[in-house]
Parts: structure tokens; C-alpha cells; sequence
């Protein structure tokens, strides 16, 4: 009997931690108290900035979104905020506003002109953020804390703060980084510290302070990709962030603004939005996955420069899609600002008239945020040769601004030179953080790793030591540079303490005992493992006409014959199935410019009106999102498919199926319920008990799926069913 209960008692926690934990599934984040326009019905409420509004404390904009349900998290920016009180004295009697990012004209480089700079992270302001920021925010009763955005602009590092912090990590005189290349490599690499450290010191803080009340206070860093910062030359910790005991994870900021930025391929630059994406999410799967920190990915149905709505809504649909083409992760931002989303007018296409956002729109967008309430991880793989990587790091960020002895990498074309043209054919690349080679889950479904250093440096000689052995076991490395650029003879680890190679690859290639011909490709056998060597900079795969065919055709030879791993077939189309969600991407620009054709009982969730399919187009340059009816486990259940509202209080008694919607005020719903049969009558009453107007409802016969549409209500529309 004792047993018993002491299994029932397990049981019981067991559960109770599972739904803990999934209530912690979805989130967006919000600078307003709760609004009826605004409630979008994720698990999490993130309250952004600890200021009081007019008329409202801090505590009682959180209590806002605690009194309709939600769980409530914390979120503020590390490099830049409304600080006032910090900036002008008021917190400590002393003035900061000369701890601003300041480039080389003397200019400080503003986050809101005139009033919030970039913050260069002193002593000072790391004291701030603890005392005045993080401790307020525990005090209030929040756990789950996020610091957005660790940036500091490659252009800058001119501000007298960063001389100071200079001469205290290298031990001499601070240096412009205009310069020379090695100053902007050190510049760079500093600046990365400072934001590493300020991190560590206030994430240590807040785990330390929520101790001592008694709360287990988790820490995450919501932070672009290192594939955006690289490119729009910022520099942040990243990676190495991962690894410290204080951080619990990251919120992936990805969305049409850093995805739209223009991409080398075939000669040509030009937005590549999907692609793009899928590399940046991509990035920071392989940044948090060998260290199972919790990982949320974004996505914005909107972007911070203005467009029209129909830009909005093709670039929404590309990014979506290539998040959810990682089957590994199932937790998601799924708006940020949803104030900005339903309260501002945006321009229509084709027009200078601006409206709010459109009625199809938001139950589309509805649609898909819900869709991730449900949506499971998967064990399953995206189609295509996997197990080709990628190396990248930190270091990229180092020597991107500004330009030394001729050295030029347009729109970070020796990365895209690399991953474009694989994944334009069909290959689900994969990108790889040296900074965790150490861990042996990094590499170990790897088969083919392709490496450059033209424009990032090994960080250490670890890395040469892992590549090394993972190559001698049989990996195959496929290393692409002319190793020609100024940042190779900077003053770092290969060529300092004893060390005296011209080159890091210089170093690797020691380790590997290749005798290396400086100007000619070639190829290595190296114990179990190969090693190709291309004497060509990856942007030339990409920004000559036709320049990735040799690249393409070396990696698929590595692929097949060096490492043994099967055929590498090139094709369009990238497509993943994840329980009853199908999720397809066909690229043009590719070797086929034929359309995806899916099958089956379709309901298409990127349609407002939910219709079901026998099969879905997809041309090239197009994406799709699927609900696919015949994957449904039990038919014979009752149960919403896909809902422009959250589901809640589902009760299914014979004959009968009741549950409750709720979903922003000004937005219609649309959902599509599996039942056995036909419904003999159908009742939908909003919280006052009165009757629905305008309510569109059709039978599916061949799918036995009943179409229901109406005006939402965040106070919530009962549903009963009776068939």
C-alpha cells in the first residue's frame, strides 16, 4: 500500500512538472499593460522594461497580464534601455551619459537619438542593471528573467571608457582600429568580452539575489543570430554564452528584418529571406544544442521598417517556415510588440493608404501562433543529405569592420559562400560553433565539415585539436581559403607564446601532417578520415556567375565517396513532417524549377478560410504549412485541427464536444473540427450567454471536418457541438 502511494505520489509530480513545464511553451513579449486588442493567448506574458508608465507601476502592469492568466517573465535590453535615472544621475548622483558607443567621427552612436546610446558595459552600469533593474523585477515575484540584445557596433570603440577597459585587458595603450587589421581584430574581440563579462556578472547576481528569497530565478539571453550580427557588423558573446552555469537559454531573434538582408548567389545580390533564416535559426540550434540550454525561436508577422502589408505577410509565411524546419526545437516567441501588430497602421501594397492590420491577415497569423501551441519537437529529419556542416564562430564578428589592405567581404559573402549554395539544392546544412567542439554530441552526426578562415579565426588551438581527431576517426573536412586576407598574422595564439605559424590553418594543417602546396588544391588521406583543400575564398562560389558548380561537385564527392554516406542527390525542395503538420520550402535558383506536389487531406493553415485539399502546389520560391488530416491518431475524437483562438476547457461527452475560444477583440476566428459525424446542432455564446451574429458555418463531408467562423473575444465563446 506504502508503494502505491508513493508511485501515485511520483506520478502526480511527474505530471505536474510536465504541465509546469508547458505552459512555458510559447510567449511573446509586450510593453503595454493587457489590452483586449492585444491578448494573444500564449502560455507567457514577458513584460518588457521595469519602468513605471503614466498612471501604472511596474507591478501593476505585471499584475495586468497575471489577472488574465498569464504566466509573467521579465525582459530588458543589456546594451541599451530607458535608464534615465542612471543616465542623468539620479540613481547614483553622477552623470553617464559618456559611457555611450562612440564611433570614429565622435559620434555616439544612438539606440533612440538624443536620448538612450549603445552602452560601453562599465563597472557602473553593471551595478545598475542588478540593483535598480534585476532586483526590482525579483522583488515583483519574476523568475524567468531575459536580457535582450549584448551589442556592441564594430564601428565603434573611440568612447574614453573603451581605452580605459583596453589598457586593462591587453596592458597597453588603447589602439584605433582604423588602423591596422590587427586593431580591429583586438577592438573587436575586446568588445566581446565586455559584454561576456557584464553578462556573467548580472546573470550571477540574479541567480544569487532570487536564492536568498527563496526563488530559482532562470536567466536567458534573447539575442539576434551570429549569422545577423556578423553581417550587420555587431559584436555580442553568442555562443560562449551557452556554456556559463547562470544562463538557461536564449530567445533566437529572427525575423523579415534580419532575413531579408541581401545574399550573394549566382553573381547576383538580392534578398533571400527563407534561406537566410533557415541559416540564422540553424545557428542557434547549433549554439545551444550540445549544451541543452531551452531555446525559443521568433518570428514577427510584421518588422521594424516600414512596408506594406503584403511584404509582411510573403516574408512571414519564409520565415515561419524555415523555423519550423527544426524539428528539434518546439518552444517559440510567437510575436514581439503585439501592440505594435494590432494597433498600428501599416501601408497597403500598391498604395500610400495605411490601415491597420487586415482581418485575413491577423486570422492567418492567429492561425499559425496557435498551430505552435501544439506542435511537437520531432525526431524526424528534414529531407535531403543531412549530416554536411558548416564551422563557424565568434570570431566572425571580429574582422568585419572597417576594411584593411584590400581585404572585402560583401553582404558576409565568404559565410553565405559556404551554406547558399548547398541549401539552394536541397541540403538541409547544418552550421557548427567551434566554440563547442568540446562536446562530443557537436560532430557526431557530421560526415562532411567544410571550414574557411577567411573570415573568422580559430579562438583557440583546442578547436585544431578536436578537428584533428574527429578527421583521423573518418570525418571528412573540407577546408575552402586562400588564407591571403590581413587578419591571418594578427596577434593571437598561433603566433605568440612559441607558436609561430603565418597562418591559424597553418597550424591545423601541422596537426594533421599535411605538407600543404600554398596555391593548388588538394586532397589528404589522414588515418580514417579525408581532408580537401580548396585554394579559393567561399564568396567566389557565390558572387561569380556559376562559381558554386566546382564547390557543389566536391562536397557531393566527399560526401559519397570519402565519407561513405550514401548519395547526395540535389533537388528544390525542403520538407519536413512533424505529428499531422507538414512543412515544405521549395527554393528556385536551383537545379530543378519544378513545383512540390503534397498529397493527402489537406488543411492549408497559411489560408485564413482553412480549406481542405487533396493536394497542394508548391512553386519554387513558395512555402507551404499543412495540417495533414490523414496523421490524426484518432479519427473517431472529436477535436479542433486548426483555430484562430486558443482552445480551452474541452469536454467531450457522448454525442457532444464543448470547449471555450479566446483570441484578441477586432480579429475573426476560423477553425476547422474533426468529429465523427455531422453535427445536429451547433451553439456558440460569447461570456454573456448571448448568441453569436454572423456565424459561418459549413460541413466536410469527405474529411468530416465542420468550418466554424466568428468574431473573436478575449473574454472567451463557448462552443457546444452536439452530433
Amino acid at each position: 500500500m506504502k508503494r502505491t502511494l508513493l508511485f501515485f505520489i511520483f506520478c502526480l509530480t511527474v505530471q505536474i512538472l510536465f504541465a509546469q513545464a508547458n505552459k512555458e511553451k510559447t510567449a511573446f513579449q509586450t510593453g503595454s499593460a493587457w489590452r483586449p486588442e492585444i491578448d494573444v493567448r500564449s502560455d507567457i506574458a514577458i513584460v518588457y522594461g521595469a519602468n513605471d508608465h503614466k498612471n501604472m507601476t511596474f507591478e501593476e502592469r505585471v499584475k495586468s497580464w497575471r489577472d488574465h492568466g498569464y504566466q509573467t517573465d521579465f525582459m530588458t535590453g543589456i546594451a541599451w534601455g530607458e535608464y534615465a535615472d542612471f543616465f542623468l544621475g539620479k540613481w547614483d548622483g553622477q552623470n553617464h551619459m559618456g559611457i555611450g558607443q562612440v564611433q570614429m567621427n565622435g559620434d555616439t552612436i544612438w539606440h533612440n537619438k538624443g536620448v538612450v546610446p549603445y552602452i560601453v558595459p562599465v563597472k557602473s552600469f553593471v551595478e545598475y542593471m542588478k540593483t535598480a533593474i534585476v532586483k526590482k523585477v525579483i522583488d515583483a515575484g519574476i523568475t524567468n528573467i531575459f536580457l535582450e540584445e549584448p551589442e556592441f557596433w564594430a564601428r565603434a570603440g573611440y568612447e574614453e571608457p573603451f581605452k580605459l577597459e583596453w589598457q586593462n585587458f591587453y596592458g597597453f595603450p588603447w589602439r584605433a582600429q582604423h588602423l591596422s587589421a590587427e586593431n580591429t581584430y583586438l577592438s573587436n574581440k575586446l568588445k566581446y568580452q565586455l559584454y561576456y563579462n557584464a553578462i556573467k556578472d548580472v546573470s550571477g547576481y540574479a541567480k544569487e539575489y532570487g536564492k536568498s528569497k527563496g526563488l530559482l530565478i532562470k536567466v536567458f539571453i534573447a539575442t539576434h543570430s551570429l549569422v545577423n550580427y556578423a553581417s550587420w557588423k555587431i559584436v555580442s558573446p553568442e555562443a560562449s554564452l551557452a556554456s556559463l552555469p547562470s544562463i538557461d537559454g536564449y530567445i533566437a531573434q529572427v525575423w523579415t528584418g534580419t532575413a531579408r538582408e541581401p545574399v550573394f548567389f549566382k553573381g547576383k545580390s538580392k534578398e533571400r529571406v527563407f534561406e537566410n533564416a533557415f541559416l540564422e535559426y540553424g545557428s542557434m540550434v547549433s549554439m545551444t544544442a550540445p549544451t541543452k540550454r531551452k531555446l525559443f525561436f521568433l518570428t514577427d508577422p510584421i518588422e521594424d521598417r516600414a512596408r506594406d502589408w503584403a511584404d509582411y505577410k510573403r516574408n512571414y509565411e519564409a520565415t515561419f517556415t524555415a523555423k519550423l524546419l527544426y524539428p528539434m526545437v518546439a518552444d517559440y516567441e510567437v510575436m514581439p510588440w503585439p501592440e505594435r501588430i494590432y494597433t498600428h497602421p501599416y501601408q497597403v501594397a500598391n498604395s500610400t493608404d495605411k490601415v491597420l492590420i487586415p482581418k485575413y491577415y491577423s486570422t492567418q497569423m492567429q492561425v499559425m501562433i496557435n498551430s505552435l501551441n501544439d506542435i511537437p519537437a520531432s525526431p524526424n529529419k528534414v529531407s535531403g543529405a543531412n549530416g554536411i556542416g558548416v564551422l563557424m564562430g565568434n570570431s566572425l564578428m571580429f574582422q568585419s569592420y572597417p576594411s584593411h589592405n584590400g581585404y572585402d567581404d560583401p553582404y558576409f559573402s565568404n559565410f553565405y559562400g559556404q551554406t547558399i549554395p548547398l541549401l539552394k539544392n536541397g541540403i538541409p546544412v547544418n552550421t557548427i560553433h567551434m566554440e563547442n567542439l568540446s562536446y562530443a554530441a557537436t560532430l557526431k552526426d557530421i560526415k562532411v565539415l567544410i571550414l574557411s578562415y577567411s573570415n573568422m579565426k580559430p579562438n583557440n588551438p583546442e578547436v585544431h585539436k578536436y578537428l584533428a581527431e574527429w578527421v583521423r576517426k573518418g570525418g571528412v573536412l573540407v577546408y575552402c581559403g586562400r588564407d591571403n586576407d590581413p587578419y591571418q598574422t594578427v596577434m593571437e595564439w598561433w603566433n605568440t607564446n612559441g607558436l609561430m605559424f603565418k597562418s591559424p590553418s597553418a597550424h591545423l594543417f601541422s596537426l594533421l601532417k599535411i605538407q600543404v602546396r600554398s596555391d593548388n588544391d588538394q586532397i589528404a588521406k589522414v588515418g580514417k578520415g579525408t581532408v580537401h583543400i580548396i585554394r579559393k575564398n567561399p564568396k567566389e562560389f557565390i558572387m561569380n556567375s556559376n562559381g558554386e558548380e566546382k564547390f557543389l561537385s566536391l562536397v557531393k564527392d566527399a560526401y559519397e565517396n570519402d565519407a561513405k554516406a550514401g548519395q547526395l542527390l540535389f533537388k528544390n525542395s525542403l520538407v519536413l513532417q512533424r505529428g499531422p503538420y507538414d512543412i515544405i520550402s521549395v527554393m528556385d535558383e536551383s537545379s530543378s524549377s519544378e513545383s512540390y506536389v503534397q498529397k493527402g487531406e489537406l488543411i492549408d493553415l497559411f489560408d485564413p478560410k482553412l480549406p481542405v485539399l487533396k493536394q497542394k502546389i508548391v512553386a519554387p520560391g513558395n512555402q507551404a504549412y499543412l495540417y495533414n488530416i490523414g496523421r490524426v491518431p484518432d479519427k473517431t475524437k472529436p477535436q479542433v485541427l486548426a483555430s484562430a483562438a486558443r482552445i480551452y476547457d474541452e469536454i467531450r461527452l457522448k454525442g457532444e464536444y464543448s470547449f471555450l475560444t479566446k483570441s484578441p477583440v477586432n480579429t475573426l476566428n476560423s477553425m476547422r473540427i474533426l468529429l465523427p459525424v455531422k453535427a445536429k446542432s451547433v451553439s456558440i455564446v460569447n461570456s454573456k450567454g448571448n448568441a453569436l451574429p454572423n456565424v459561418n458555418d459549413i460541413w466536410d463531408n469527405d474529411s468530416k471536418t465542420l468550418y466554424l467562423g466568428f468574431a473573436n473575444d478575449p473574454e472567451g465563446i463557448s462552443i457546444k457541438i452536439s452530433y
